[in-house]
């Protein structure tokens, strides 16, 4: 924890002002950027000014949103991160194999994003690109932690009383008809997938939308991050993915185990 002298109050409302923007909000004015930030609406006007001087947003004099020089940070992380690096060729080996889109997500709060990503890949038969199936699934996607099969792996991961602490402080959001929302639901949930050791959802961030997920660990046992696979609803079933995805991902995740 950082001593309270340290921190400089105003990076930090700046800050949140620019983590406002995400792919449901692309473009907010002061009203819209002080909700989401939790400041006052004078505050995140200056800031929106200030981060548009600097370069970071552009505006039409009412209405903000992110230039690419915020690009710079993410660009910066993914040359000289080193698990990025180790995960890709495993990314690119599976989506080779099997025709679907791969990702690894770490966890960041209450979302998960991603930090790596397999590129898009030829259909069986060579037929076209494969589809990029689920909405917002790019590098440094945010996702929330509770509606996805990465997000509930990490949780998974958690000490079970840090988890239950996380879960009491928490309101979960509805994205979809089928999104767990209720906590003790949620809590089933998290304990079936310290057993199973992987997680199946089923279109809980986006409907017609599967995903499946696995842990990735270290060496001393510790998990590191997420590696899962989507697919649509209509393409696969959910025993499909368990029969034919979850082997090869399980052996990935072994074999990574020495690396990261």
């Amino acid at each position: 924890m950082i001593a309270k002298a340290d921190l400089i109050e105003g990076m930090v409302k700046g800050l949140a002002v620019l983590e406002s923007f995400d792919t449901e909000r692309q473009r907010l004015n002061a009203t819209l950027a002080a909700q989401k930030a939790g400041i006052t609406r004078a505050a995140a006007r200056r800031h929106l000014l200030t981060l548009a001087h600097l370069g970071y947003l552009e505006s039409d004099g009412r209405y903000f949103w992110l230039s690419s020089k915020v690009l710079r940070f993410s660009g910066s992380y993914l040359a000289s991160a080193r698990l990025p690096r180790v995960l890709q060729p495993t990314l690119e080996r599976l989506a080779a194999q099997t025709h679907e889109s791969f990702s690894a997500v770490v966890l960041n709060g209450d979302e998960v994003v991603i930090v790596a990503r397999s590129g898009n890949i030829r259909q069986a038969g060579g037929e076209g690109l494969a589809p990029v199936l689920a909405y917002g699934l790019h590098l440094g996607a945010r996702l929330p932690v509770h509606a996805t099969s990465t997000g509930r792996v990490l949780l998974a991961a958690m000490p079970k009383l840090v988890f239950n602490d996380w879960l009491k402080q928490r309101q979960l959001a509805r994205l979809t008809v089928h999104t767990v929302t209720a906590g003790p639901q949620l809590r089933r949930v998290i304990e079936q997938v310290r057993r199973d050791d992987y997680c199946l959802s089923s279109e809980e961030h986006e409907l017609g939308v599967h995903a499946l997920a696995v842990p990735l660990r270290n060496l001393q046992g510790q998990t590191v991050a997420a590696l899962n696979v989507v697919s649509s609803t209509a393409r696969l079933a959910p025993d499909t993915m368990r029969r034919d995805l979850l082997p090869l991902m399980l052996e990935a995740a072994r074999e990574l185990r020495l690396i990261i």
